[in-house]
Formats: structure tokens, sequence, C-alpha cells
């Protein structure tokens, strides 16, 4: 692995965006706005959890299987997208990827007209598969377009866009849906008849299906965009799909495998302390005298605040890449995330939702270092390296609802159980800060 304390030294010589006299900027700009997208699905999805729970008065767990809906997609489509990939194109890859997001969103509406939780499910998992598509195409398509020496800082660059379509989601999802939605709280809501409680259910799902068709149309538009636009050809060097030795090359790569077990836990770490920040916020502004709509409300805000961090975080730490060892700043941002969640779990008062916050700010750099650092050197092989590290996103499927049967419990010894729950993403932490001090010292 290329050591990034070099590139620093001559990391002015090196374009972040042009190579060979070629100029990748427009095709860097629409890719970029296709992190963004997937951002918005993203974040506009983790709020869900609490809302679909309410809708349906359901447990926290049941309301986590939007989560496994939601990337459960992202690891059924993986490996299909990086073999239609390699057989067309990057480009290709992006297209479909678009179309089946745009249909999953769509599906919302009749998802809706059932008046049940499991259709939109369906359309959860649907939406994904496109996003598959599109994080397994798009993150190498970045990677090629420039040279490899810059590499991970323009992954970083285009990542750093992601976290302003996250900030988009979280704040559709607080304005036109969660404080739209009917200000009955769990408790009242269970005591409503069976009309009462379809007629809530119904004027509830019509609010929160909006903002998803809405984005449909958006999708729909880019698509047309990417469609009419001549993009580069730059990483579709081979055609032919050589599966199984392709895999076992890639796998036999120490810094890939391992890269892959920490993307999991990574991924894991981030959907839990997004998601359940509303969970966490919505218990202590309840104990200081809140009501529920409203504890709900302003820790969405929160939630806000630490995707404006992250984003932030994102920017300065690409930044930091010049002149640091990738290795060596994950593994020191994953530190001051584990010390910060060990606040998280022992503090029960705001000062332990100050932690969850800063969290993010840790988190910013993680994702599209422990990419880049995976990928390094592979060539057209990542390709299907990409769809590894893509599976590996299933960590957001499978971590959450451990985490939601933990708070589901109220109180585990005496200490509020949504506390506890963040023992998780300490481990998370502790296995990404192995990672980063491993490669660091390649």
């Amino acid at each position: 692995m290329k050591d990034n304390t070099k590139g620093a030294a001559d990391g002015g010589s090196h374009s972040l965006l042009s190579m060979n006299g070629v100029s990748y900027l427009v095709p860097f700009i629409l890719i970029t706005s296709c992190f963004a997208l997937w951002g918005f699905a993203n974040d506009i999805t983790n709020p869900m959890v609490k809302a679909f729970s309410k809708i349906f008065r359901m447990s926290v767990t049941d309301g986590t299987l939007v989560q496994v809906a939601f990337y459960g997609g992202y690891f059924a489509m993986a490996f299909p997208a990086a073999i239609f990939i390699r057989k067309f194109s990057y480009k290709a890859g992006v297209l479909l990827g678009l179309g089946l997001y745009a249909c999953g969103a769509f599906l919302f509406y009749p998802a809706m007209l059932t008046g049940s939780y499991y259709p939109f499910l369906i359309a959860y998992f649907i939406l994904t598969c496109g996003l598959s598509f599109l994080e397994t195409s798009c993150n190498p398509y970045i990677l090629s377009m420039g040279p490899e020496a810059t590499a991970t800082r323009r992954l970083n660059m285009a990542q750093s866009f992601n976290p302003v379509g996250s900030l988009m989601g979280m704040w559709v999802a607080m304005n036109f849906i969660q404080a739209r939605l009917n200000p009955l709280e769990t408790e009242e809501r269970a005591r409503l008849t069976d009309a009462e409680f379809e007629a809530v259910r119904d004027a509830d799902l019509l609010t929160l299906i909006s903002p998803y068709v809405f984005i449909g149309l958006v999708v729909v538009l880019m698509f047309v965009v990417i469609a009419v636009v001549k993009m580069p050809k730059n990483g579709d060097k081979s055609h032919s799909i050589d599966f199984l030795p392709t895999l076992k090359r890639i796998f036999s790569q120490t810094r890939y495998r391992e890269g892959v077990i920490a993307q999991f836990f990574y991924v894991g770490a981030q959907i839990m302390c997004w998601t359940f920040i509303i969970q966490y916020g919505t218990r202590v502004f309840m104990l200081e005298g809140m009501g529920e709509k409203a504890a709900e409300v302003l820790s969405q805000k929160y939630n806000i605040i630490a995707m404006a961090i992250f984003c932030c975080s994102r920017f300065v730490c690409t930044y930091l890449l010049r002149y640091v060892n990738a290795g060596r700043l994950l593994a020191i941002l994953a530190v001051a995330a584990a010390i910060l969640t060990v606040g998280v779990i022992v503090f029960q008062d705001r000062m332990g939702l100050y932690c969850l916050v800063g969290v993010s700010a840790c988190m910013s750099l993680m994702f599209p270092t422990i990419y880049g650092i995976a990928l390094d050197g592979m060539g057209d092989d990542a390709k299907f390296g990409a769809a590894g590290l893509i599976m590996a996103i299933l960590g957001g499927s499978v971590l959450p609802p451990v985490q939601a049967k933990i708070i589901d419990c109220g109180v585990i010894g005496g200490f509020p159980a949504v506390n506890l729950s963040f023992v998780l993403p300490l481990i998370c932490f502790l296995v990404i800060i192995a990672y980063g001090w491993r490669c660091s010292r390649r």
C-alpha cells in the first residue's frame, strides 16, 4: 500500500481530476451528485424506524426491519452489480442504479394504498438495490478519474457531498414527515379503536410518502442528464467475467480482506449512531419534562447537527490526508470515536447526547478511507473489489436490530438500556482502530 505521507510530499504535482491531458471535471460533478442522492435516501430513512414504529404501533425491533430491508438490498445486489458493470461499463451501472432507485421511490405510493407495513419494506429493498448499483459503480469510477496517487483524496472529496444529501434527507424527514405526523403519542395510539387507528395511520402514511415520490422525480431527471452526457470509459479495461478466480485473487490480499471486515463494522456503527440518536435523545428530553413528539423532533435536530459536523469534518479530513498517512488518521479518529462512545454509555443526560453528536465528527473519514485503502492498486479488479465492500454495508442491516433488541428491554440492571446498547458501536470502533493501525504499519 502506498504511504499517503509520501503523497503529501509531492501531492502538488498530481492533479485530482485530470490525467494524460484529459479533464474529468464534468463527469466528476455528475457522479458526485449521485453521492448526494444516496446520502438523501440513507438519512431520510434512519428516522423512519421511529416513524413506522409509531404509525403501525410496533416495537423498536419491528421498526428496524426498515434497516434490514434497506441494507439487505445493498448486500443482495452488490456482486450482481459488479458482474453487470464488468460486462458493460460504469456508466451503465450508474444508469441502472438510478432506474431502480426511482422505481423503489415510486413504489411508496402503492405501498401507502395497501395500508400495510410490509409493502414499504419491498419498496425499500428495490430502492436500495439501485443504491447498491450506484455505490458499486460510483466509488471505483471516481477512483479511476485521475492519477492513482490522488485516488483516495479524490474519493474523499466526492464522498464529502454524500453528507450534503444526508443533511437534506434529515431536514426533509424532520420538517415534512416527523413534524407533520399526527401528534398522538405512542401510548395514546395504543388506546385507539381499530377505526380510529386506521384513519390516523392512513393520514400519516400519506404524509410519509410525499418526499419519496418527489426524490423519485429528481432521480429520473439525473438519469436523463447522465444518459445524454458523454462519460469516460476509463476503468473499463476488461469485460470478461472470471468470477471465482477474481474473488480468490482479491480476497487473498490481507489489506482488502480486512477492509471488508472493517467496513462491515463501520457501517453498522454509523447506522446505529444515526438511527438510535432519536431514541437516545427522546429519553433524555422526556426526562426533562418534554412531550414525546417534541422530544423526537428536537432529537432529529441534534441528528442534523451531527450530520453538519460530519460534513465539515469530511472536508477537513480530506485536506489532512495530504499530510497524514490514511491508516494512521483512520486509527486516530476511531480512538476518539471510541472514547466519545464510552461517554454516550456512561452519561444519562444531555452530556451523553453531546458525545453522540461528537462521534459523527470522527466517523466522517472512515467509509471512503477504508474503501480507498482496501482497493489501492487493484486496477480492473476494483469492480469486484468494490462489490465486496458494498456487501459489507450489510453491517447496517445486521447490527441495528441487535441494538434495538437491547433498547426494547427498557432498563437493564437499573441502567437505561438505550445507553447500554451503544456498547455495540464501541466494539465496532475497536475493530476500526485495529484496521487503521495495521494499515499504518504496512
